[in-house]
């Protein structure tokens, strides 16, 4: 009849933004596994890190489908999110930074199979945070989800460009078309 349960229980339409934002962090999840399989293809060394993302986007998900209004303390207590995922994802992404090259221009998703889907799945993650961050203002999800996302999507980017590096790839740079 067009109604789904949250973990707590409570029934919502399916088209409420909960549902919205863990749909949108399901999809998240599918894109990183693709972009892992690309780099995996490749022997890329940070695809151990990917699955451990998926791994955090499941509690984001618990934590996203337990909407704090209607959460017991056994509910939250089993969903909190803690800020160590995200500690991790900076120092991940300072590790990889050290190695790139400086950014001097906006840079087009590209750089061969492995960095285009890790682009692809940046911008799903963004689109997940804009999902999440009502909910985080709402009271319904813990502010860390937000934070986590935020940090993930620039690990994304990083990733995508260090991928196309080590592949030896080149980016596609935006180049202001002439009118």
């Amino acid at each position: 009849k067009g109604f789904s349960s949250t973990f707590t229980g409570e029934r919502r339409h399916k088209g409420d933004r909960i549902f919205e934002a863990l749909g949108a962090t399901d999809e998240l999840s599918s894109a990183i596994g693709l972009a892992g399989e690309f780099s995996s293809e490749k022997g890329h060394t940070f695809v151990d890190q990917l699955h451990k993302v998926q791994c955090m986007l499941q509690d984001v998900g618990s934590n996203i489908a337990t909407p704090l209004s209607s959460a017991r303390e056994a509910h939250r207590k089993r969903t909190s999110f803690s800020e160590k995922p995200i500690l991790e994802l900076e120092q991940w992404i300072d590790s990889y930074s050290e190695q790139l090259p400086p950014l001097r221009a906006f840079i087009l998703p590209s750089g061969g199979r492995s960095s285009a889907a890790l682009h692809f799945s940046r911008a799903v993650c963004r689109r997940a945070e804009r999902c999440v961050v009502p909910l985080v203002q709402a009271g319904e999800a813990d502010p860390n989800v937000a934070k986590y996302l935020n940090r993930l999507s620039d690990y994304l980017f990083v990733l995508a460009r260090y991928a196309a590096m080590k592949e030896g790839k080149e980016e596609k740079i935006y180049i202001k078309p002439e009118p």
